[in-house]
């Protein structure tokens, strides 16, 4: 992995940026790195069934879901760009923070049961994969930059996608 020539306070940003070695698979490591946010959405569900946040603040609940998941997606950023450099290849496979820190966008309102999580991971792939408009063209921005936004957006689309589902068939 490479991770022994990373300078020490680097190490532990590769790790990350490689979802503690899920993004070395030989196959499908964005589909591998995306199940790291699974265990993200188990450290966030309070916010996504906290009481406190429906009873007292109307919004408030999704406005703090909306706030983790836009600090993960720019936390992201760095830890793309540092892993990037790391590599010295443009969006290297092995760099998945991406997938896993931009996974909670698509399920931003919606309750976290398994039908919804599975749904949720399925529609966050079919939507990297593809890179509908704007995504594909955001690509190409710099650095960290152009590694999380494209899947910032893809995570859009999955949102979009997944609501739709949730109030039609789910619900």
């Amino acid at each position: 992995m490479e991770l022994a020539k990373a300078s020490f306070w680097r190490k532990p940003i590769i790790l990350l940026a490689t979802g503690f070695g899920l993004g070395l698979s030989p196959v499908a490591s964005g589909t591998a790195g995306t199940l790291l946010g699974f265990p993200i959405m188990l450290g966030l569900a309070p916010l996504w069934a906290h009481p406190a946040f429906r009873a007292h603040s109307g919004n408030g609940e999704l406005m703090a879901q909306m706030i983790a998941a836009l600090g993960l997606l720019l936390l992201a950023i760095p830890i793309c760009d540092v892993a990037e450099k790391h590599f010295g290849r443009k969006d290297d496979g092995r760099i998945v923070a991406d997938e896993f820190m931009t996974f909670p966008i698509g399920l931003l309102g919606l309750p976290l049961s398994p039908w919804v999580l599975a749904l949720a991971f399925f529609t966050n792939r079919v939507f990297d994969v593809l890179k509908p408009f704007p995504a594909k063209g955001l690509q190409r921005l710099p650095g960290g930059l152009g590694i999380v936004v494209d899947d910032g957006v893809a995570a859009l689309y999955s949102l979009l996608v997944n609501h739709a589902i949730y109030y039609l068939v789910l619900r």
